[in-house]
């Protein structure tokens, strides 16, 4: 379900790189940090795709969801190894050349100055699309990118998680969505209107329905969001208010 309000909603996609990923050899944790550091910054993850290491597909992606979205990250791909090809697939869906930045390579310099020096495959890291401006890395060096409204990261977790952190504050955002959660054992399907008459009597909210199964019976936990806590408020007592009515217990924070 999408909020409901008139003020201006952020939001971006994310393209998850890599055929290892594809293969089920590596899970995946960069959604769920990408998406909770963008709800900080006001930005809604509104989409996300995995693609293989093949240009073709990576071009499509980057070019669907760039025009869609307000922001689009990428993650993975950007390493020193021939299989590496996302800044390739960047500049190809942008139409320009791929260039050494020079500010990229002292970085990478300094770096390997230690550690055996700056190699032909390091300075694959240096490669950027033309006209491309860096994220900084302090975890390993190779700094992440950023051209137009994509920004490209790396795929390991830890190494995102400090671009992302260089990134705070830098974009353009709303105000972060906030939550509340009750839980009821509740077949889902009993109380789907309810809910949704709820959602149109509270404008600005989103209620989200996570059914499950345990101990031998059905319950469902309800999630409520928008960006103001009061009207979050409002909807989950007039939830539990409704649900007690019919003499079902509610669980705070759910179950």
């Amino acid at each position: 379900m999408t909020l409901a309000s008139t003020t201006r909603i952020w939001t971006a996609a994310l393209v998850v790189i890599g055929d290892e990923i594809l293969s089920g050899r590596t899970q995946d944790k960069n959604v769920a940090q990408i998406a909770a550091w963008l709800n900080v910054q006001g930005i809604r993850l509104a989409e996300v795709r995995v693609v293989a290491d093949d240009e073709p597909a990576i071009v499509e992606a980057v070019n669907a969801l760039r025009a869609r979205n307000d922001y689009l990250f990428t993650t993975g791909g950007i390493g020193p190894t021939h299989d590496d090809i996302t800044v390739d697939a960047i500049a190809a869906a942008l139409g320009v050349g791929v260039v050494h930045h020079p500010r990229a390579l002292a970085v990478l310099e300094g770096y390997y100055a230690s550690r055996g020096g700056l190699t032909e495959a390091r300075k694959r890291m240096a490669r950027v699309p033309d006209g491309a401006d860096l994220i900084e890395n302090r975890m390993s060096g190779a700094p992440g990118i950023r051209i137009g409204n994509i920004f490209v990261m790396a795929g390991v977790p830890h190494i995102t998680a400090g671009m992302l952190d260089a990134l705070t504050g830098t974009l353009e955002g709303g105000q972060p969505v906030l939550s509340r959660t009750i839980g009821c054992w509740v077949a889902e399907s009993e109380v789907a209107d309810m809910l949704g008459k709820a959602e149109r009597a509270h404008p600005g909210v989103a209620i989200g329905s996570y059914p499950f199964f345990r101990e031998g019976r059905v319950g469902a936990n309800f999630v409520v969001r928008a960006t103001d806590h009061a009207i979050i408020d409002a909807c989950i007592a007039d939830i539990t208010a409704q649900l007690e009515a019919g003499g079902r217990a509610v669980v705070g924070d759910g179950i």
